[in-house]
């Protein structure tokens, strides 16, 4: 049976056989008791790498955002960000169930927005109003097609809060693909933030685990809330070995998985009845819509599924491809021929 390519996500990646080795002999501990040596290996080059003081090391993104979140935050307190960012979409609601938080949802291009939305954000100091006190930020963003945000626009942003007094949380999950578009270290973006997330588990290929950064308060915090949300494992180094090795191996190859989105985002673009513009991706996430008189989405995706590629239907005419290490240039150009094959058979 041919070999599926999946693009659905750049989570789907397989652990390779240098990676399992690396899991297979890390040196471990239990992590709950702070003696796992490889975790702190990892806590610290995290720390070192985003310019902050400490580290924790946790299983998800999900969980990186919210021990943050709370950390920060009070119950009735009002967080801002844009309408389509991870923590309102993908994270269950957390920052009302876990923080007691409301959003204060911003729109614009590419899941960004300005100092000035942010301004006119901010609430006044009134009893009758949640108080602002967090400003996050997705980069890349994930629903605005792998957009990367400027450092400019964050160091504006960066100004506004701090004139208000509100503290700024970087949900980075894709920061590495960031970086590998604007050739900026983590710590350029994270000297503006109080917290930031990054993931070890999307574009830099390991099973499991993100971190969060900031001052030694905030992680510690961060880890009381870890163990209160059920994050507190043990012999993690295991996992933390994954993520060593894939600082190690796959950070610089990103760009290899942006190029591959531009191929196929060309590609998709000279095919009838689908919509989309190359020049809109920047680095491993792609959308693409299909005429609303051809097919849905969800037919198009079980159409490529049948034939060997996978990607998701996220609306009724809208859909995501994600590039990353197990799909080969060469996969993209059979992709593209199958998905070229079913689009012209219509």
């Amino acid at each position: 049976m041919p070999q599926t390519i999946d693009l659905r996500s750049d989570t789907v990646t397989k652990p390779s056989t240098a990676m399992l080795e690396a899991m297979t002999t890390a040196e471990v501990g239990d992590d709950v008791l702070g003696d796992d040596p490889t975790v702190i290996k990892l806590q610290e080059r995290m720390a070192r790498l985003f310019g902050k003081e400490a580290a924790l090391y946790v299983p998800s993104g999900s969980m990186a955002n919210q021990t943050a979140i709370k950390s920060q935050t009070e119950s009735g307190d009002e967080i801002i960000t844009h309408q389509d960012n991870h923590i309102y979409h993908y994270e269950g609601g957390a920052p009302a169930g876990l923080s007691g938080c409301s959003m204060r949802l911003l729109t614009g291009d590419n899941g960004q927005f300005t100092a000035k939305d942010v301004e006119a954000a901010i609430r006044p100091t009134d009893s009758h109003f949640p108080q602002s006190r967090l400003v996050v930020i997705e980069n890349t963003h994930n629903r605005g097609g792998g957009s990367v945000w400027s450092l400019d626009r964050i160091r504006e942003i960066h100004g506004v809060a701090r004139e208000h007094d509100l503290r700024l949380h970087l949900d980075g999950a894709r920061i590495w693909n960031a970086c590998a578009v604007s050739g900026l270290p983590p710590a350029d973006y994270a000297q503006y933030f109080d917290s930031v997330s990054a993931c070890f588990s999307k574009g830099l290929g390991a099973p499991v685990g993100s971190a969060v950064m900031g001052d030694h308060d905030l992680i510690r915090r961060c880890h009381r809330y870890r163990k209160m949300f059920g994050g507190g494992m043990r012999q993690t180094g295991i996992l933390a070995a994954a993520a060593l090795f894939a600082l190690d191996n796959n950070v610089d190859r990103l760009k290899t998985d942006h190029a591959n989105a531009g191929k196929l985002a060309r590609s998709l673009g000279e095919m009838p009845h689908l919509r989309i513009d190359p020049k809109s991706v920047e680095s491993n996430i792609l959308y693409f819509d299909l005429d609303a008189n051809y097919m849905s989405a969800k037919e198009l995706c079980d159409k490529m599924d049948s034939a060997g590629v996978r990607m998701l239907a996220i609306g009724p005419y809208r859909v995501r491809a994600v590039t990353h290490l197990d799909v080969s240039s060469n996969d993209i150009d059979h992709a593209i021929e199958i998905i070229g094959r079913i689009v012209r058979a219509r």
